[in-house]
């Protein structure tokens, strides 16, 4: 996997001498949080944040290797069917209960169980036994090979003395979580902010930033603005904030910007139980239809790429064979005609047995790059005779009414994929039942198949061809409309020491940085 990293604006590196705690550190979301229970946090917003609070038994380091968190080191064993987690001793949850090996067999349960709905029930289900040897040891028994067995356990362990006789989806627990994570949450005002406050006891070390503030600020130009004003330490920069509305001596001087590949991609996502999605060509048509080029040229300005299907061209997994389909209105017209798509009437729209063309494109609040390219696709679509209707709903509603509950037809959003390239949870037709990724009810025998067998390979030469053909067929498929791979983009304020470029991001250190004494923004009261 190959990283480019671009870092404008100057740099600084850690102080020579020693940091000293205190200070906060300000951010925004576009999102506020739905649920901080780790099987739950499935959107970027709760993830983030339950990252925090949480620890699983392992993590990725800055180079992206699986390197111990909770425990304290682990042996693979029996090419992969068998793991041993050694557990860290004299850890406790935030609120000072010892955690033990009871707590990962409780987590464990709470993974498998039909009545928990979470996305990442099936990485365990390949499990055929989890023993507890004593309080600091497991072994994990798998049915079958399966690759992404030690990193699915990255999954945050949950207490199980708190949650034992509760029921996940109704505790307050998601609201109030206790972690063994290196911030504790204080306070969740609705709609406005959560602050999180360092964990004294935290087993790698206090963290440095005293507090972590999070805003929820659902606009864009709103945080820009928080920025000039240095009420906000760091934030994402859409893509004409990074190139020339921080190319100010401000900016220069109180930020440093930082450019990465991101982890992700932008999409239509079609509900293909809606009658007029369940046809290829029709799905293909408007693929056709739609300049993709154009809307990376809009709405990244060059700092991203057009997208080719569902791996990153970063990837190991990624299909260079594949292309991006061309931009061609007169095959889509056609494409469309075939599958009984004509204007039978002259209004200059297509319709079918009377019923014309037309469905409503539903993207979050927030986000201006989705909202202009929602803007260019309605456009282009127009140009070939469908009606495009666009709205835009707040994130959390967004989720638990139109993509919970498949009220849509058709939905632009965007994946943050995992470092592993298996995509089972987002394309296997099993996922799909209410809070899983497949929300599109994509359904396909050969990628089931195929999303299967990658599961059950380790190296690295003998998955990718599987991959390969997967992202192949994904791409012919189209039960997206794979559009771009925008570039990270983000700023940091220039007080703050300690963060290091890596192929994992900036943030993986988050406990390490520190602001030296006389530069302390935020006189707070240190916890003892």
């Amino acid at each position: 996997m190959g990283f480019v990293f671009i870092v404008c604006s100057g740099f600084l590196s850690a102080d020579p001498a020693d940091p000293e705690p205190g200070d906060m550190f300000v951010t925004s979301s576009i999102g506020e949080p739905v649920n901080l229970i780790p099987f739950f946090a499935s959107d970027s917003a709760s993830s983030e944040i339950s990252r925090l609070i949480f620890n699983g038994l392992v993590k990725y380091d800055k180079d992206l290797k699986i390197v111990g968190d909770l425990a304290e080191s682990f042996e693979v064993k029996d090419g992969g069917m068998k793991i041993i987690f050694h557990l860290r001793k004299n850890v406790h949850w935030q609120d000072g209960a010892p955690f033990t090996a009871a707590d990962v067999e409780f987590t464990f349960q709470k993974l498998r169980d039909p009545n928990t709905p979470t996305p990442y029930g099936g990485d365990f289900e390949k499990v055929e036994s989890l023993k507890v040897l004593d309080d600091s040891t497991l072994e994990v028994n798998y049915k079958e090979p399966f690759s992404p067995g030690l990193a699915s356990w990255g999954m945050g362990i949950i207490p199980k003395h708190l949650l034992e006789k509760e029921d996940l989806m109704k505790t307050s627990f998601s609201r109030r979580p206790v972690g063994t994570g290196p911030y504790l949450l204080k306070k969740w005002k609705t709609g406005e902010r959560l602050e999180l406050r360092a964990n004294r006891d935290y087993f790698e070390g206090r963290p440095f930033i005293e507090r972590t503030i999070y805003r929820i600020i659902p606009d864009q130009a709103t945080t820009f603005l928080e920025l000039e004003t240095e009420n906000l330490d760091s934030a994402g920069l859409t893509p004409l904030q990074f190139k020339r509305q921080t190319d100010t001596s401000f900016f220069k001087d109180h930020y440093t910007k930082y450019r990465t590949p991101s982890f992700g991609y932008t999409y239509i996502g079609y509900n293909s139980e809606h009658p007029l999605f369940g046809d290829r060509k029709v799905r293909k048509a408007i693929g056709l239809a739609i300049n993709k080029q154009e809307i990376a040229d809009v709405t990244l300005l060059g700092l991203g790429q057009v997208a080719t299907g569902p791996f990153l061209p970063s990837s190991w997994a990624y299909n260079s064979d594949v292309k991006p389909s061309p931009f061609d209105p007169a095959l889509a017209r056609q494409w469309l005609s075939e599958a009984g798509w004509t204007d039978a009437d002259g209004d200059g729209f297509l319709d079918k047995e009377g019923r014309k063309f037309s469905f409503t494109l539903l993207t979050n609040l927030g986000n201006e790059q989705r909202k202009m390219a929602c803007e260019i696709i309605q456009r282009r679509l127009r140009e070939i005779g469908i009606d495009v209707k666009i709205q835009v709903i707040e994130w959390g509603t967004f989720l638990r009414e139109f993509i919970d509950k498949k009220k849509y037809e058709a939905v632009l959003l965007a994946w943050n994929l995992s470092y592993d390239p298996d995509i089972f949870d987002i394309f296997h037709s099993s996922k799909t039942r209410p809070g899983e990724f497949n929300f599109v009810s994509y359904k396909n025998e050969e990628v089931d198949g195929l999303l299967a067998e990658g599961r059950r390979l380790f190296k690295e030469e003998a998955r990718a061809p599987v991959y390969r053909r997967i992202h192949r067929i994904i791409s012919d498929d189209e039960p997206y409309t794979f559009l771009t791979v925008p570039d990270s983009l983000l700023v940091l304020h220039r007080r703050f020491r300690g963060p290091e470029l890596a192929p994992s991001g900036i943030g993986y250190n988050f406990i390490k940085w520190f602001v030296p004494k006389d530069e302390q923004k935020y006189k707070v009261r240190l916890e003892e």
